[in-house]
């Protein structure tokens, strides 16, 4: 007899996400991702001015913040034939930088910590740390008064729950200072964007800030506390975790899917086109040795078990043939979010899909060495190598962009008028993976505007040959060996860090039951 469980609304994500899984013998034996929310970015941008997009797009989401400005502006900079100089090159490297440490750290402390962690045992704490100290008296004070959020409620305890005091009064202190961290990153993003969330600065051909060495000094003053949380809080936490209380987890391998991953090219080192300090890629059935490069003419959404229907009945529509028409009584269908696929196969997007693709020694050595698997600690350690490589590369931008600084001007926009007819794309590895934005002009006005974002990808429901998306597949095998507890379900689905908002493209109310069951 099979238990039926329903986690609706999955919490401590972004967006509206229902998943139900089928558990037979303590397992998972088969899954369903559904996107609830179903928002108009693509439809309200048909008609308007191409330069909209990149404002409007960016309000898809306040927690990817300036993601989708800047890949909608590099699908312009294509469209329009614009060259971004060296200067527009560095300033959104540093905007993008920023947002992936703070990005990141907030993904692991402040929204899968909690997943890991018995907050009782703080209560236990024998050390002498002063402000570890101060934070047994707070947990216990709010313990005995009931009111333990956002820690509670939370599943029950399991054989990978920490319940050290010292380990868990540690990452509590760490929980808080990632809170900081994550502001501060926020406002170096806002140094050269103008404000964050939804910077003002991205556009095609560059940026429109010219900032100063007053502006530059604040940037490195603020960015070296990120990075210095980075490199020895948040990559030191995962190093222990990993290979000390969750190494069974990691060498488990819980959560891996199909083992096909998928990253773009990021953080351009010159405006060539082809010099990236990450260069992305595809592997496909876990064949590390044989990493291809991304052919954007590969990629293709299904809308067989979702809210839309695609004229003809086609099967796949490559994103510049996109449509976005509701179908809400739909039969099968059962999310808003489409089923893209690469070359007909699903594919994971994420840090995970970045360290197969670019593969880092250190991290590669790292995983090797503890025989860490693909699956959901593999994502958090990925998640911080990547945040970590970021880091090593922030100040040398800031020195470049000093470099270029009463050497003519900083930055030249190729103020070029909007073309009668073009077309355009544009690639981002967002911090939760590959993000691609797809536009057609016609007479001067948006034809056609398609968004391929990392959530769609991971999240998203079968496609027409009834093959499962990469959240249903990693979920096969997942043990729930007590149908009320499924927390190492709702560990995997956050160690993706879900953004829904963006993934699905009218706003539904939330409801307020966190789990049912249907037994069988």
């Amino acid at each position: 007899m099979a238990n039926k469980i329903v986690i609706d609304p999955v919490t401590r994500i972004e967006g509206h996400l229902r998943i139900e899984v089928e558990v037979e013998n303590g397992v998972v034996k088969d899954a369903w991702s559904s996107g609830t929310m179903a928002r108009g970015f693509e439809a309200m941008l048909i008609g308007r001015q191409p330069m909209d997009a990149i404002y409007v797009t960016e309000r898809s989401c306040g927690v990817c913040t300036m993601v989708h400005g800047l890949c909608s502006s590099r699908a312009l900079d294509m469209a329009y034939g614009c060259k971004v100089p060296e200067a527009g090159i560095l300033l959104r490297n540093l905007m993008l930088a920023a947002l992936y440490m703070g990005d990141h750290i907030q993904i692991f402390y402040n929204l899968n910590a909690p997943d890991y962690i018995d907050i009782t045992a703080v209560a236990g704490y024998k050390g002498n740390d002063p402000k570890l100290l101060a934070i047994k008296d707070k947990i216990v004070a709010l313990v005995k008064a009931n009111d333990t959020s956002p820690f509670t409620p939370t599943y029950k305890n399991d054989q990978y729950t920490l319940t050290d005091p010292e380990i868990v009064t540690t990452l509590v202190h760490h929980y808080l200072q990632a809170i900081e961290a994550r502001a501060i990153a926020q406002k170096c993003i806002a140094i050269f964007g103008g404000k964050s969330p939804h910077q003002a600065g991205v556009i095609q051909g560059g940026v429109t800030y010219h900032p100063n060495l007053e502006d530059l000094v604040k940037y490195k003053e603020y960015i070296a506390k990120v990075i210095d949380f980075v490199q020895n809080v948040y990559w030191k936490d995962i190093l222990f975790l990993g290979s000390g209380p969750l190494l069974p987890v990691g060498q488990a391998g819980l959560g891996g899917g199909y083992n096909n991953y998928l990253s773009g090219p990021e953080f351009p080192l010159d405006n060539s086109g082809k010099d990236f300090l990450w260069k992305g890629g595809v592997v496909t059935d876990g064949n590390l040795g044989a990493v291809q490069p991304l052919d954007g003419q590969k990629i293709a959404e299904s809308v067989a078990h979702s809210w839309y229907d695609y004229s003809n009945n086609q099967p796949l529509l490559q994103p510049f043939e996109g449509e976005t028409k509701f179908n809400l009584k739909k039969e099968g269908a059962y999310s808003f979010l489409k089923a893209p696929r690469y070359d007909g196969k699903p594919y994971e997007v994420g840090p995970l899909a970045w360290a197969m693709t670019v593969q880092p020694k250190e991290f590669m050595d790292i995983v090797t060495k503890l025989n860490i698997k693909p699956g959901f600690l593999a994502r958090h350690a990925a998640r911080a190598y990547q945040a970590v490589d970021v880091s090593k590369n922030v100040m040398k931008w800031v020195d470049q962009l000093a470099s270029l600084m009463g050497k003519g001007p900083l930055i030249v926009n190729d103020d070029k008028p909007t073309p009668d007819n073009a077309r355009g794309f544009g690639f981002v590895e967002a911090p939760r993976g590959f993000l691609s934005h797809w536009a057609i002009i016609e007479g001067k006005k948006l034809k056609n505007y398609q968004q391929v974002v990392p959530t769609t990808w991971n999240a998203s429901p079968r496609d027409a040959n009834n093959v499962r998306g990469q959240y249903e597949q990693s979920l096969i095998g997942i043990p729930v060996p007590d149908p009320e507890n499924p927390i190492n379900v709702v560990r995997n689905i956050r160690s993706f860090d879900p953004c829904l908002a963006c993934a699905v493209h009218i706003i539904h109310p939330e409801s307020n039951r966190i789990l049912k069951f249907v037994v069988e």
